[in-house]
């Protein structure tokens, strides 16, 4: 295992650095220029701006800038926004509990329903109850975020007044109307991302429960004269659960990004909302720190998942 690990963590290095210069490439050779504002505006002089783009190495070529801005994002220095002239770490520091607050719940939320739902869902085939959970999670999955967000903003807050839909970062729980207050902000967000990624997860858990209800083993146990619970969780669910790891790691990483829709149309003020406002800026420093982040999050979670599955079925070996 150990052998195994190292291997990995070494192929991952060159793979990081690959992402990080395809992504700056994209981002310096694309169109756009962050210092655009200036440029349109007649009372900042020729000399002023050129100042500006040597002061943010905007002078310099493409692959000067990501070799200085590799080697200083090494040493932990992940530089400054072009937009707002913040540190970018503090930036992403900032945006970062929001996120994890909204997209963290609705995920532990996703993950706590679609797994018991996929599985009674396999296990009662063709019933009722499987047609509805089959047709709730095809409407959940083919309905984009943005509609089901906005018909969740017209419903609950304009038509019955019952929920905010902007979603106020600056609120601190201190007593209980601040924890009522926030519980109701967070309730649309969460229900919007929570039940999209639990229709795909639910689909994933019934498509494997039902792949393993055949098997001979489970006809073993069965004819042991174990009870259906058991051979239900302790045999079927945990070999289901291989493919439904990957689905689960690959999708933390998401967390620590946000949910990019759900933010904009919420308002809230998370790592996935800074994104965009970031490309429609062409702020390149925080565009490449967030992307960075997420393919490494993405890499060491597919290490987390191949780990996992030695856990999960004893026949796998590293």
């Amino acid at each position: 295992m150990t052998k195994y690990l190292i291997r990995r963590l070494f192929s991952a290095i060159p793979t990081l650095f690959i992402i990080s210069f395809v992504v700056f490439a994209i981002l310096a050779l694309s169109p756009g220029d962050p210092l655009a504002e200036f440029a349109l505006n007649p009372n900042v002089p020729p000399e002023v701006r050129d100042l500006m783009r040597q002061s943010l190495g905007l002078d310099q070529p493409w692959y000067t800038r990501y070799i200085k801005g590799l080697g200083s994002m090494l040493r932990g220095d992940w530089g400054y926004s072009f937009a707002s002239r913040s540190p970018v770490i503090d930036l992403i520091w900032q945006r970062l509990p929001n996120t994890l607050w909204v997209v963290g719940l609705a995920y532990l939320f996703s993950i706590a329903l679609a797994i018991p739902l996929g599985v009674l869902s396999a296990v009662k085939q063709y019933s009722i109850f499987d047609q509805a959970v089959t047709t709730f999670a095809f409407l959940g999955y083919a309905i984009p975020t943005f509609f089901s967000g906005l018909m969740a903003i017209l419903l609950f807050s304009i038509k019955l007044g019952w929920l905010p839909f902007i979603y106020d970062s600056t609120i601190v729980v201190k007593d209980w109307p601040t924890l009522w207050a926030q519980i109701r902000q967070i309730i649309m967000p969460v229900a919007v991302v929570g039940l999209t990624e639990m229709a795909n997860l639910t689909r994933f858990t019934r498509s494997s429960v039902l792949d393993n209800l055949p098997m001979d083993y489970v006809r073993t146990a069965r004819a042991k004269g174990l009870r259906e619970r058991t051979v239900i969780l302790r045999h079927v669910l945990r070999n289901s659960l291989i493919p439904v790891i990957t689905l689960l790691a690959l999708g933390v990483p998401g967390i620590f990004t946000g949910a990019i829709i759900t933010e904009q149309i919420f308002r809230v003020q998370g790592i996935g909302e800074l994104l965009i406002r970031s490309i429609t800026s062409s702020d390149t420093p925080v565009i490449m720190a967030i992307t960075f982040v997420y393919a490494a999050l993405v890499v060491l979670f597919n290490l987390v998942a191949d780990i996992l599955y030695g856990f999960a079925d004893p026949r796998i070996r590293y």
